[in-house]
């Protein structure tokens, strides 16, 4: 049952995240396969707030957060959790998240085969999110899907539940895993909340018209105000200059968080490629993506805006050619997309 859990988890880690299915093998064992079940199991707590009903997924959130401590008793609970679940999802749930959901015991018995030392940070980051999550529901959603979060510092409050909690989680286990790492921690933790929080808002803001389309939205409604918009007026035609003036002044504050993640990246050890990239390759992904974001209004259209497979791959390249040099490093970063584009088009 072992094998087959993580067979498993392996398995379907590229079915509902391509990102972090090419940064996560650049982990040493275990923190790979502990890594890869912490991702899972946020991704499922992610699946019940988007894909089930405003008024139970809060009981079934409050579930996957008592599971994740293993304690007696779990293995029971977590097949009659994966039953009822799944049952209570949406139709137009995707299927690798379906499947992922009615799987939580085979992701929760390769938690219970890893190490010791990689269950307290994955429990207390799933709790935390769950909690968050529920909490931002009952305070925002009146009982139904978010419209809109009040200002920027809810929005950043639902950002730390949902990814910069995952930045400390991250954090901890690089800790317990790396000597190199360990004595850096004062310097890591409070900057790991900023690396998770960049990416959740690159994904906001390049989301923002499938979240809509899904009936909700996580932008701070006093901006749009600012703006002359609404969440219910945000991808009308007539107001598309508004609405990419209030993305642009939006696109800012997420590069100001990703500015502390490079930071956080650049301090892990030169000596542990694989952490490094690990962080390197969302964090330059998340840059490009931003900058295709910016002044962009086919953002609002229903087909998604992303960045080009070659971009990604010469991404890629150049962070892999200068992952041991933080001033290389930085250079790519402030060259942003260009440079990616500009490679892309060499190697063509």
């Amino acid at each position: 049952m072992k094998v087959q859990g993580e067979a498993f988890c392996r398995t379907q880690l590229p079915r509902v995240s391509r990102t972090f299915a090419l940064n996560i093998p650049l982990l040493p064992e275990p923190l790979d396969l502990a890594v890869t079940v912490a991702y899972l199991l946020c991704r499922i707590a992610d699946t019940l707030e988007d894909e089930s009903p405003g008024a139970v997924h809060g009981a079934w959130l409050d579930e996957l957060g008592t599971l994740v401590s293993l304690e007696p008793g779990w293995e029971a609970r977590a097949r009659s959790f994966a039953r009822e679940a799944r049952l209570a999802l949406r139709d137009e749930a995707p299927e690798a998240e379906a499947e992922l959901l009615s799987q939580t015991p085979a992701v929760l018995e390769t938690l219970a085969s890893l190490p010791s030392w990689v269950h307290p940070p994955i429990a207390r980051c799933v709790r935390t999110m769950t909690g968050g999550m529920k909490q931002i529901q009952r305070v925002h959603g009146g009982g139904g899907q978010v419209m809109g979060l009040p200002d920027l510092q809810a929005l950043f409050l639902y950002c730390y539940y949902v990814a910069g909690v995952v930045g400390e989680m991250l954090t901890g286990l690089f800790v317990a895993s790396s000597p190199r790492v360990a004595w850096r921690e004062p310097w890591l933790m409070p900057r790991a909340p900023a690396f998770g929080r960049a990416l959740q808002l690159t994904n906001i803001l390049k989301d923002v018209r499938e979240d809509l389309d899904r009936g909700s939205c996580w932008l701070p409604r006093d901006r749009m105000a600012a703006h002359g918009l609404t969440p219910a007026t945000l991808a009308l035609p007539s107001l598309r200059g508004r609405a990419v003036a209030l993305m642009d002044e939006l696109v800012s504050v997420a590069r100001r968080e990703l500015d502390v993640a490079l930071e956080y990246s650049l301090a892990l050890p030169v000596e542990e490629p694989g952490l490094r990239l690990f962080c390197l390759y969302p964090l330059f992904f998340a840059a490009a993506t931003l900058d295709a974001v910016e002044g962009n209004p086919a953002v609002f259209e229903p087909e998604p805006v992303k960045i080009p497979r070659e971009t990604v791959a010469t991404l890629m390249r150049l962070t892999q050619e200068r992952v041991g040099s933080n001033e290389a490093l930085r250079a790519l970063y402030a060259g942003g997309s260009r440079e990616a584009r500009d490679g892309a088009e060499a190697w063509r």
